[in-house]
């Protein structure tokens, strides 16, 4: 990961932009066709959040369902989240790590309103999945910025098993790599290489700066009430 004086300097740049001048930046430097995480990528609710990627990767569980009863599969369950389906990454969180799950597309609310929200008091300023989550009614009260393939119900108990932290991962068809820059509001998430971060800011800010100049003018002539997108 990098050193924090970095990390602090690439909030700096990165935390007024939206994701629509995020991907003109990219656009500058010719990279038009890589960053932007697919539609199905999607915020729990209208928010904004960027960060530095911190990468896990689970898959499918293979084993099969132990015929238990109702309290035997209670140890069951926790046997499972603390030998199967574990989360080491939360004990390395920094602050301003956005969290990046590689979840193979299962079906299961790995993370729900207690873990995500344990996250958010480490340092996380949002969180990207290609799996689903859970308690989204309580993580959106918990003002967690959040973005799935899908919402979902179950748990993960049967269904999924941690395999590794702090690697590549394929996550909305971006490869995302630890230390990446990762910007997401309404319209998605964008994935900014590490190496290309500074330059792509650079940009990026010329375009938010143009933007509300033009926008601010029109609001002025029209007699609109100034906001702070145009501030």
């Amino acid at each position: 990961m990098t050193g924090k004086k970095e990390r602090q300097e690439l909030m700096n740049l990165y935390k007024e932009l939206r994701v629509a001048d995020v991907r003109d930046g990219m656009d500058y430097l010719g990279l038009h066709n890589y960053g932007s995480m697919n539609k199905e990528i999607r915020p729990l609710e209208r928010t904004r959040a960027c960060g530095i990627a911190r990468t896990a990767r689970y898959l499918p569980y293979e084993g099969g369902i132990p015929d238990l009863t109702p309290e035997e599969y209670g140890e069951w369950s926790g046997y499972y989240y603390s030998e199967v389906c574990t989360y080491p990454w939360m004990n390395d969180i920094e602050e301003d790590d956005f969290i990046v799950i590689d979840q193979s597309g299962v079906d299961a609310g790995l993370m729900g309103s207690n873990n995500a929200l344990e996250g958010k008091k480490k340092g996380v300023n949002g969180y990207v999945s290609n799996g689903g989550v859970r308690d989204t009614d309580e993580i959106i009260i918990e003002d967690i910025p959040f973005w799935s393939r899908f919402i979902s119900q179950s748990m993960v108990q049967g269904r999924l098993r941690y395999d590794d932290k702090d690697i590549p991962v394929n996550v909305g068809g971006v490869q995302v790599n630890p230390g990446d820059i990762v910007m997401a509001d309404g319209d998605g998430v964008i994935v900014v290489p590490r190496g290309k971060a500074f330059d792509v800011a650079k940009y990026a800010q010329r375009e938010l700066k143009n933007d509300k100049k033009a926008r601010r003018n029109l609001y002025e002539e029209m007699g609109m009430e100034l906001d702070e997108t145009v501030k």
